[in-house]
């Protein structure tokens, strides 16, 4: 079978313009939708803060069940479904003139948002690439940091000309149309239905590495998945606390134009994290230890940009540092997982680590909101970056602590991946 003909590769680039959408309304959306609404109605930096967690918290409820609704359902619905529930939920916060309605808003974006996040990209992902997969999910996250990229400054944008109510049917309509085609021409497919194998093989792979030492690993008592659920979450408490209050954090140097260049700079960032991270994996690579030099970067732009109001051209590389692990926190612990657990319970481990992050760190946006309102002016922002920094590097200890006596995993991996 030659490449070209591999569906997969369609797979691969469906995935990554799902993921624009996805993150970039998503996730890189809501800190801006709290700008305009604060703006808009005047509402408190808190309030406003606890719509974020409400939004990130509703879709935890649905990232746990995602496994049931695509036995139910079926992906490529629940995908559209989920397009189409996000899109009500992002008009809802534009046309929200009473808390009570930010917050259903909020929860429908919730909702939403998650059909097109992390956990769905594995799975699409996961019928089609084994040995290849991290380099297919870097390419498919590298869509999720596009999204940062464009919706960033675009968001800024369309609010400002249009109006946030405007913006929200366009981009809402868009999006709905996208992810609908996506899912009716491409989602649909799966390998066994035109007679393909993952990787674009000729034959089964699994069939050549079935081990009869693959039984499932309790995972309650599992330190590795412990330690694997405790990184994730705590890194993106830390990542989507800060980001909640990025936007707001920067505005406070620059104009609202060049904060959204700056949040966009971020998120293009992590491309060049994610390819450098996927260039250090290989067999015989600790991927944990990858891990950890992502949440280092991340420590080391919340560093420097605690010195931007004394040198402000530290803003530009604070942002790069701490964009170069975004996309990491999310795409390495589902690699991870591949090296570290059989392949049968590859699945369930990553939607159980996506859904334990994901109820964490739904609290961050309003605990950092909560701590900026009340330390104001430079003292709040020293300390959200300060507590951003501190718990990176929780993560990063959780990551060692786990490592510890992984190397047969490793090796399993290896055996997997034919080399």
């Amino acid at each position: 079978m030659s490449q070209s003909s591999f569906f997969g590769g369609k797979v691969l680039a469906a995935t990554f313009l799902m993921a624009v959408f996805g993150w970039g309304i998503g996730f890189y959306g809501p800190p801006i939708f709290m700008y305009a609404v604060i703006q808009k109605t005047g509402w408190s930096l808190a309030l406003c803060s606890a719509a974020v967690t409400v939004h990130f918290l509703a879709g935890t409820l649905i990232v746990v069940n995602l496994p049931v609704l695509y036995k139910r359902a079926g992906l490529p619905l629940t995908t559209v479904l989920g397009a189409t529930i996000l899109s009500l939920g992002v008009y809802g916060w534009a046309i929200s003139t009473q808390p009570y309605q930010l917050f259903i808003s909020a929860t429908l974006s919730g909702f939403g948002w998650v059909t097109m996040g992390a956990a769905a990209v594995n799975a699409i992902i996961a019928p089609w690439f084994v040995s290849k997969r991290p380099g297919a999910l870097a390419m498919a996250y590298n869509g999720a940091s596009i999204g940062g990229v464009v919706f960033s400054s675009a968001w800024v944008y369309l609010i400002g000309r249009f109006g946030f109510q405007q913006s929200a049917i366009g981009v809402g309509i868009l999006s709905t149309v996208v992810i609908g085609a996506l899912s009716l021409k491409v989602f649909k497919i799966q390998p066994v239905q035109i007679g393909q194998y993952p990787d674009g093989a000729h034959q089964d792979p699994t069939k050549l590495t079935q081990s009869p030492s693959n039984t499932a690993i309790p995972l309650r008592a599992n330190r590795q998945f412990v330690t694997l659920a405790l990184a994730m979450s705590l890194g993106l408490f830390a990542q989507i606390g800060l980001i909640s209050q990025l936007f707001l954090l920067v505005v406070d140097h620059v104009t609202q134009e060049i904060a959204g260049l700056a949040m966009g700079l971020t998120t293009a960032s992590a491309i060049a994290g994610r390819f450098l991270s996927n260039w250090l994996i290989s067999p015989s690579t600790n991927r944990r230890t990858v891990a950890c030099m992502s949440y280092g970067c991340q420590l080391a732009g919340c560093l420097t940009l605690m010195g931007i109001s004394a040198i402000p051209a530290l803003l530009w590389i604070g942002m790069i540092l701490f964009g170069m692990g975004i996309g990491n926190a999310t795409s390495l612990p589902p690699l991870i997982a591949q090296s570290e657990f059989p392949r049968q319970q590859i699945h369930r481990v990553v939607t159980l680590i996506v859904a334990t992050a994901q109820g964490c760190y739904a609290f961050a946006p309003v605990f950092f909101g909560g701590i900026k309102s009340l330390l104001a002016g430079a003292q709040g922002e020293l300390l959200i970056l300060a507590l951003a920094g501190g718990i990176q590097s929780l993560a990063m200890l959780a990551l060692f602590i786990g490592g510890k006596g992984s190397e047969q995993p490793r090796k399993n991996d290896a055996m997997i991946n034919g080399q």
